[in-house]
């Protein structure tokens, strides 16, 4: 597997080696020794699979104490993917990073303890497939507004927005800054 540099520090972007031919094509999605040597967690205790339509924006999404670590890809489709900086005392904190995911690129991204996470389906429809370092718990679960003006994360303009009443009605991050579990 081959590390891609991210601009915030924590998440880890990896891109398996694909083994095609005129047949299909073969592709390590997990390895437990690679993750470990480039800095992925690799206790996870649940996996989960999202399918979605064109437009749909899932996020920002984080858990609280005790957090949780995702280790995300894309099965099938092509999806803007989106991390927020959620640590307090962070140099990045509040800064968004973005990377595209889809079936053919094959990449992978480490999401850290401590970061939010959305994504936006570009493709007709989209399979996103993720391992988790905590058991869901819906007391836990909590988010930030997607389009929070003091993140400002650039979403693709040229597809329409399809996204849940609790994502338009999310806190911004401002709101919630004070009560975030997470420090560096």
């Amino acid at each position: 597997m081959l590390r891609i540099p991210t601009r915030l520090d924590g998440p880890v972007l990896l891109e398996p080696v694909v083994h095609g031919d005129a047949r299909g094509f073969f592709v390590e999605t997990f390895r437990a020794d690679a993750a470990r040597q480039h800095g992925v967690a690799t206790d996870f205790v649940q996996d989960n699979h999202s399918r979605s339509r064109k437009g749909t924006l899932r996020g920002i999404h984080f858990q609280t104490h005790p957090g949780q670590g995702k280790l995300v890809r894309v099965a099938r489709g092509h999806v803007w993917d989106v991390i927020v900086d959620l640590r307090r005392g962070s140099p990045t904190f509040g800064e968004w990073e973005a990377v595209e995911l889809s079936d053919e690129n094959g990449r992978m991204l480490w999401i850290p303890v401590g970061f939010g996470h959305g994504f936006l389906v570009l493709s007709d429809v989209a399979d996103f497939v993720y391992k988790c370092t905590a058991y869901y718990d819906p007391a836990t679960e909590a988010g930030i507004r997607f389009d929070d003006p003091d993140v400002g994360v650039a979403w693709p303009d040229d597809v329409e927005l399809l996204y849940s009443e609790r994502d338009a009605t999310a806190p911004t991050l401002a709101e919630v800054a004070s009560s975030l579990p997470f420090e560096v």
